[in-house]
C-alpha cells in the first residue's frame, strides 16, 4: 500500500555506509522527479548525482545534521550516506522555484524506500563552500541536498503527549523516536465549521433592524 511507503519513508540520518548506492539508482530517483507536478509546468530543477567517496565527503563537509539533537554531530564515518542528490534550480529558466522542490524531493525519498534505501532532506547547507567544492555555476541555485544509502538506524513514530512537544529525540537504544499530531488535531472537523456558521447567523439575526409597519 502506498501508506506503508510514507509511514517508511523518515529521515534517516545513519546509514550502512559501505552498501553503495548505484549511479542508475540516482537516475532512476531523479527520474521519478522528472516526472512529478511542476509550477506551471516550467520545470527549472537540476540535479547533481553523487556516489563516489571523494564527492560525497566534499557534500557532506557542507551539511548540518539534526538541530534538535543537542551534543550530536551528525553520522560518524561508517554511518554516512552512499550517495546525494543535489537539488539546484535553474535561473535561467525560473527567477523562483515555489514547491518545485519539495514535490520533487519527496518523489525522490519515496522512490528511495521502494527501493529499499532511506533517504533525509537537508536545508541547512553551507552554500557557497558547496558551490565552490562542485563547481556549481551561479546560475544554478542551491536548493536542497539528499542524502541518500541503507538506513542504518531504527526510526519510530510516535503520538505527540500532552505538551505539545514536537522534538525528536534518541533513546538509550539509539532508536529515533519522531512526534507526529493525532489526525484529528489537524483537521477542522467540518460539523465544528458548521456550528460556528449557525452561530453566525443567530448572532446577525438578532440584531437585525426590522421596521414597523
Amino acid at each position: 500500500m502506498f501508506k506503508d511507503l510514507v509511514l517508511a519513508n523518515r529521515s534517516y540520518r545513519r546509514f550502512q555506509q559501505n552498501v553503495a548506492v548505484s549511479r542508475e539508482t540516482l537516475r532512476e530517483l531523479v527520474d521519478l522527479a522528472r516526472c512529478s507536478a511542476s509550477g506551471v509546468n516550467r520545470q527549472p530543477l537540476k540535479y547533481i548525482l553523487a556516489g563516489e567517496p571523494e564527492k560525497n565527503a566534499k557534500i557532506f563537509a557542507t551539511l548540518a545534521w539534526a538541530q534538535l539533537l543537542k551534543g550530536w554531530g551528525g553520522p560518524k564515518e561508517g554511518e554516512r550516506p552512499s550517495a546525494y542528490i543535489v537539488i539546484l534550480g535553474d535561473k535561467e529558466i525560473s527567477q523562483t522555484f515555489g514547491i518545485d522542490p519539495g514535490i520533487a524531493a519527496q518523489s525522490i525519498t519515496l522512490g528511495a524506500v521502494e527501493k529499499g534505501l532511506g533517504a533525509c532532506m537537508l536545508g541547512n547547507i553551507k552554500k557557497d563552500v558547496l558551490r565552490k567544492s562542485l563547481a556549481i555555476p551561479e546560475r544554478f541555485e542551491i536548493l536542497l541536498v539528499i542524502a541518500l544509502g541503507k538506513p542504518g538506524e531504527k526510526v519510530v513514530l510516535e503520538t505527540i503527549g500532552p505538551d505539545g512537544d514536537t522534538a525528536y529525540w534518541h533513546d538509550e537504544k539509539d532508536v529515533h523516536h519522531v512526534p507526529k499530531r493525532k489526525l484529528e488535531d489537524i483537521i477542522i472537523a467540518e460539523e465544528k465549521t458548521q456550528v460556528a456558521i449557525q452561530w453566525l447567523f443567530r448572532r446577525v439575526d438578532s440584531h437585525s433592524f426590522v421596521p414597523n409597519n
